[in-house]
């Protein structure tokens, strides 16, 4: 199911739709980063193209992660 989520990037209140494991993932990344959810939401706001939009910037950012620890080419 995709819920709604709200965040605040940059001093900015904005908000995405992410299915649960997506945003399960994106918890469990930014803590084995020992960094805060929005510390990691907003490097990844930051890296994305501006022609994308933040939640399919972070389904993707979570894929590439996995993808990288599975030892997978990203």
């Amino acid at each position: 199911m995709i819920r709604k989520h709200s965040a605040t990037l940059h001093g900015h209140r904005t908000s995405f739709s992410l299915e649960e494991p997506f945003w399960l993932e994106l918890k469990a990344i930014a803590a084995t980063r020992r960094m805060a959810l929005a510390e990691l939401l907003c490097e990844i706001d930051d890296a994305r193209p501006p022609e994308s939009n933040l939640s399919s910037a972070l389904r993707v950012y979570v894929l590439d992660t996995l993808k990288r620890k599975d030892g997978s080419e990203a």
